[in-house]
């Protein structure tokens, strides 16, 4: 029976939050972000500077496209949406590190993090939610 440290620790191994994801982006780190949702769904908005390779697409594109070994995240829709544990599979079957973004895109977009359209790079407004409004001081 595993106990509950090695439990956690496992978890953390495999998934990832916005927060995490936005934070490793910031300090140039060289995870590699790939959207697995349909090509309908990435063109509604994405994760800005992520890749599009559809989860059933991912064992013929990623050995083209992504280097081995690079550290990938990948996300689907939301909670409710387990594309991101099939795309995550399926980078694992090929032998890359890969972690899920728990949460996926609904998350992301509610944090208020940079999201990409066909109308260029915009936030949308933090959701008190489930991330911490940015207060701006009144000089």
């Amino acid at each position: 029976m595993i106990d509950r440290a090695e439990y956690y620790a496992a978890k953390l191994a495999y998934e990832t939050d916005a927060s995490d994801v936005h934070a490793a982006l910031q300090s140039d780190d060289s995870v590699v972000i790939v959207d697995v949702r349909s090509d309908q769904a990435w063109a509604q908005g994405r994760v800005a500077g992520a890749r599009h390779m559809p989860y059933s697409e991912i064992a013929s594109r990623a050995p083209a496209e992504i280097p081995a070994g690079s550290e990938v995240v990948v996300y689907c829709w939301s909670p409710g949406c387990n594309a991101g544990a099939k795309g995550a599979l399926e980078f694992a079957k090929l032998g890359y590190p890969v972690r899920e973004m728990i949460g996926g895109f609904e998350y992301w977009v509610r944090e208020g993090y940079p999201v990409e359209d066909a109308d260029g790079i915009h936030r949308r407004p933090v959701d008190p939610l489930t991330g911490i409004a940015r207060i701006r001081s009144r000089a």
